[in-house]
């Protein structure tokens, strides 16, 4: 055990309060985001009130937990001790949450989950129906991530499994990439723009158009994607607009800011308000899956299974 964190095991007893229990937590994000700003903007709160809270907690602990700049934000080797321990109290806290509720709602089990709906919108629902025969009383938690969330929360122990794009160092977090489904990328156009009327296009005749994408900093490996198809057909894509989202990607190609090079699962989110249409010839499939820490747990490995049954069956 560190000296980091026995100083804060012997902490005066009124200061072990609920209080140093967000404390806690508001560390932990500002350590993931590295930016005071965006760890607000992911916990809701104002970005004053983070600094003060971090500033007390480095007061309390009588270290200096972040070295800071002008333009930056790292964790000093304090504070990257006390990273490991915060996120270890954090984590027996919210295992302690749920086992009083599942205890409560008298439940077998509980499985965390990330997804993304964009990917998983079709077979998601039929998925839950499997897992719910073959595991009966299992509590499910559904979280909307993005995929960096979903590596940050898995790292953490804070998702069971996450149904994600396999990352490139997957095997080096010691996570399991299990195959779930494969999706052709199709192009997302708005109904009134001229592609809208194709029945196909090639990559090439998306030279001259607008991009929409996810935003990069939440889906590095979509840019990464996407940089590489359009370098294949001897273009660099203009981005006119990042999105955090579905929802917000589905914003911006219907109101004509931009097309969008997606999964052919997006249109069950879409629906009709955009018009998808097929590249011929096919440029790439997105491979989906389950990833989770080796081993995984049986309860994880069921739920895999049902998601891998799901799809097959959508197609």
């Amino acid at each position: 055990m560190s000296k980091y964190y026995v100083s804060w095991l012997r902490m005066p007893f009124g200061y072990a309060t609920a209080m140093e229990l967000r404390h806690l937590r508001y560390f932990v994000v500002v350590a993931e985001e590295q930016n005071v700003t965006r760890a607000a903007e992911r916990l809701h709160v104002s970005q004053p009130a983070l600094s003060r809270q971090i500033h007390d907690l480095e007061e309390e602990l009588g270290v200096t937990l972040f070295q800071r700049t002008a333009k930056s934000l790292a964790l000093s080797d304090a504070g990257k001790v006390f990273l490991s321990e915060a996120r270890a109290v954090v984590l027996r806290a919210d295992q302690a949450v749920d086992a009083v509720r599942a205890a409560a709602a008298n439940c077998q089990g509980h499985v965390r989950v990330g997804y993304a709906p964009s990917l998983t919108a079709k077979f998601l629902p039929a998925a839950l129906r499997l897992f719910e025969k073959t595991s009966p009383g299992v509590r499910v938690s559904l979280h909307d991530l993005s995929s960096e969330e979903c590596g940050q929360r898995l790292a953490s122990g804070k998702l069971d499994l996450a149904l994600s794009i396999e990352p490139p160092d997957a095997a080096k977090r010691g996570l399991v990439f299990a195959p779930v489904s494969s999706q052709p990328v199709v192009c997302a156009v708005a109904t009134t723009h001229p592609l809208a009327r194709r029945r196909s296009v090639s990559l090439a005749d998306l030279r001259d158009e607008d991009f929409v994408i996810y935003a990069e900093e939440d889906y590095p490996e979509y840019i990464v994607a996407l940089r590489r198809m359009c370098a294949a057909a001897g273009f660099k894509p203009k981005i006119a607009g990042e999105y955090d989202g579905a929802t917000g990607l589905i914003t911006g190609v219907e109101s004509g800011r931009g097309i969008a090079l997606v999964a052919t699962t997006l249109q069950c989110l879409a629906a009709t308000r955009l018009a998808f249409v097929k590249i011929s010839p096919e440029v790439a499939t997105i491979s989906l899956g389950a990833l989770y820490p080796k081993p995984g747990t049986e309860l994880v490995r069921k739920f895999v299974h049902a998601a891998k049954e799901a799809a097959a069956a959508e197609g």
